[in-house]
Order: structure tokens, then sequence, then C-alpha cells
């Protein structure tokens, strides 16, 4: 599913869980220490629960110390869509699926990567597809 066919709201609820809608659609976050993925070590791909793009490999993940699961850079450029958020009394990087627009978390300059970037994601916004271990993006 792309960007080009559109999705109802009603047509995600009914697609999503409740807790994953409020993450991919309105934006919510999960709570820190909370999500499935945050200590996960397991090899793979993490494509987006809604529609399963391909987002981030496992071997860019690491252990940031904040409590949601953190990448250094996503699997292509174009996996994702960077976007200014306001929201919260604060200026923030929001980083969304680029496939369905859904909300995946957001980026910050304190990571350890080559560009430094840390990509704090939502579980809840991830399904980790463990049969594409040792593919390349």
């Amino acid at each position: 599913m792309g960007r080009d066919e559109e999705v109802t709201e009603e047509e995600w609820r009914r697609r999503l869980t409740p807790a994953r809608f409020d993450v991919l659609r309105e934006a919510g976050t999960e709570p820190p220490g909370s999500g499935e993925y945050l200590s996960c070590k397991d090899d793979g791909m993490y494509c987006c629960a809604g529609c399963g793009a391909e987002l981030f490999l496992s071997d860019t993940k690491f252990e940031s110390g904040t409590g949601w699961p953190s990448f250094t850079e996503p699997a292509t450029a174009e996996a994702v869509e960077l976007r200014q958020d306001s929201g919260h009394g604060m200026v923030r990087t929001e980083v969304l699926c680029r496939a369905c627009g859904g909300h995946l978390g957001h980026v910050f300059p304190d990571g350890p990567g080559e560009d430094g970037r840390r990509y704090c994601m939502n579980s809840l916004a991830l399904d980790l597809d463990r049969g594409n271990a040792s593919e390349e993006a």
C-alpha cells in the first residue's frame, strides 16, 4: 500500500489495534520502557506496522537508554520522511513512514552513528520481520 492509495480513518481503525492507531495515525507515544522491541536483539528488518514498508535494519539498532528502540539510520533514506514537529511545547523532528504516512517517532542529533542521529521509534509502529535478517537494504 502506498501513499497514493487513500485509506480512510475508518479503514485504519479496522486494520490497527487501538494502541497502534494512536501511535501511527494520531502521533501518540507509547510509555517509555513498555515497547516490545526495546530490548530485542533479534536479527531482521523492522517494518511499518501500518503498511509493511521496510524501515530499519536490526544491525543499526542500539541501546540508547531512553526507553524506546533506537536506530542510527533508516534502511534507506527513502524509507522515512522527516518533518518538523512543534507539539508538546518543543521543536523536534518527526519521523514518518514514507509509504503510508504513519507516525513512527522522532529523530534526535545525539546518536552514535556517522551522522550522529538517533531514530527513537515506538515499538507499536514497528513489526520485526526476522526472515529478512540477512538481506541488505
